[in-house]
Formats: structure tokens, C-alpha cells, sequence
């Protein structure tokens, strides 16, 4: 069977199996956070955070931005609506199919 998802998908996906990652995204949704921020609430070192960030950022998910010693991370939209659209793919097959089955059971009735 050929594979047909792209590259960046891949990444996304990988970035999003991660329940640290996943919090971090939902609190960046609240604006620009610091790698420290984004660290606090998990009890985990910057040099930890850091590496969350690398992932959330080459999956396109966030971007990072430099000032002085601090790191900036803000949400990156694009890359979660390329995953929502390939999802939402799977969610109109799987609506056919319980609508077909809910169709099934109405005429048995």
C-alpha cells in the first residue's frame, strides 16, 4: 500500500502524539508565550521545553522568535488546518457509513 500523506502531516502528526506538545500548543493559543512559560506548568527544565518547542517547530506549528536571551514561541495555524483537512476527509467516510447503517436499521423498522 503507497502512502500517500505528505511529509509535513507526518511531522504534525508526530508533533501531536505528545501530551506535553499538546498542552504547550493549547496554551500558546492564549498569545506569545517564553520557552520558561511554556515549561512552567509541566515541571520540566528550558532544556526540555526547548526540544518540545524543536518538534512543535519543524512541524510548522509554531514559530520561534529571538530576543536577547529569550525565546518567543507563537502558534502557527496553517499546519493544524493541512491536519484538519486530512481529517476531515475520515470524518465525511465516517458519517456515510453510520448514516448508511442508520438507514439499514430504519427500514428493519
Amino acid at each position: 500500500m503507497v502512502d500517500e500523506t505528505p511529509p509535513v502531516l507526518d511531522r504534525v502528526f508526530y508533533a501531536l502524539s505528545n501530551s506535553t506538545r499538546r498542552a504547550m500548543l493549547r496554551q500558546l493559543t492564549g498569545g506569545q508565550r517564553s520557552v520558561g512559560d511554556l515549561a512552567a506548568p509541566h515541571a520540566m527544565s528550558l532544556a526540555g521545553a526547548a526540544k518540545h518547542v524543536r518538534v512543535l517547530e519543524e512541524a510548522g506549528l509554531v514559530a520561534r522568535q529571538v530576543r536577547g536571551r529569550v525565546h518567543l514561541v507563537r502558534l502557527q495555524p496553517q499546519a493544524l488546518q493541512q491536519a484538519n483537512q486530512w481529517l476531515a476527509f475520515y470524518t465525511r467516510f465516517w458519517n456515510q457509513q453510520l448514516d448508511a447503517l442508520e438507514n439499514l436499521f430504519a427500514e428493519e423498522d
